[in-house]
């Protein structure tokens, strides 16, 4: 394989999974540590991919990835997580669903739900129930993000609050080592940060990339969710932190695998 295209599945890769190694890269081209070793530190130049000890992660930066691409990324991952999610989702509540892929796989999830009535700022989730006729929904007001079919501002946020809801499904774009909720918009985050307000119960949906990915706006901690559904076992240090705090975890592995408390 080409250098060319080693570089472009290895961002693949590091895009699925957060990170890569050394090793594990070697070993997946059938090349030597010393090529491997070679491409992350060409990618590290251009930018692409910020070296750590053995091996590389995503930059951090200030703007997300394209819709569509986060979109592709980790179907199988965010199609188990939805699927547990839902699992614990009643029918006849009231719940709202926000912006991201994750959320939009939980509506797909949704699907055989009755007597819901979801509350939205995600064009794309609304489209997605328009289909399930036992779901009413209501979307907020608020400037149209083109990007992602998301809605922000001040009156989204102006009609979050009219609502109380039963529970709500949040997502975010990265995961500190802390339990620090992060996003890229400060406008989205403040509609984060009222729909958390006006909520009995938060669940939060993430898969292991955000656990090795940075943003800089802050949404909230761990502490403040009630259940966090992901797809891997979270770190030993933030385990211990989720079962101070009282947070749930279910780990729900792609494949078909059974979920499973995660702390």
């Amino acid at each position: 394989m080409s250098q060319t295209f080693r570089h472009s599945e290895i961002i693949d890769i590091a895009r699925r999974d957060g990170r890569v190694t050394v090793e594990g890269l070697a070993a997946h081209f059938g090349v030597t540590l010393q090529t491997i070793r070679r491409d992350l530190s060409d990618l590290a130049e251009a930018g692409r991919l910020d070296r750590v000890h053995g091996g590389a992660v995503l930059p951090s930066g200030i703007t997300n990835i394209g819709y569509e691409e986060r979109r592709a990324l980790n179907t199988d991952a965010k199609t188990a997580i939805a699927a547990a999610c839902a699992a614990e989702i009643p029918d006849n509540i009231s719940i709202f669903l926000n912006i991201g892929t994750s959320t939009e796989a939980v509506a797909h999830a949704l699907g055989q739900h009755a007597n819901l009535l979801v509350v939205t700022n995600n064009m794309n989730v609304a489209n997605i129930l328009a289909a399930n006729e036992g779901c009413e929904v209501v979307v907020t007001g608020g400037r149209l993000r083109r990007s992602d079919g998301g809605l922000v501002g001040n009156l989204a946020a102006e009609t979050i609050r009219k609502f109380k809801f039963d529970l709500a499904v949040i997502g975010c774009s990265a995961l500190s080592e802390e339990g620090d909720l992060l996003d890229f918009d400060i406008e989205e985050v403040g509609v984060s940060q009222t729909i958390l307000a006006q909520t009995r119960r938060t669940f939060l949906v993430a898969d292991r990339s955000k656990f090795t990915r940075s943003a800089p706006a802050l949404i909230a901690t761990l502490a403040e969710i009630d259940t966090f559904f992901t797809d891997a076992v979270l770190p030993d240090a933030l385990a211990r932190s989720c079962a101070e705090w009282e947070t749930g975890v279910v780990v729900a592995p792609p494949g078909g695998g059974l979920p499973q408390p995660g702390s």
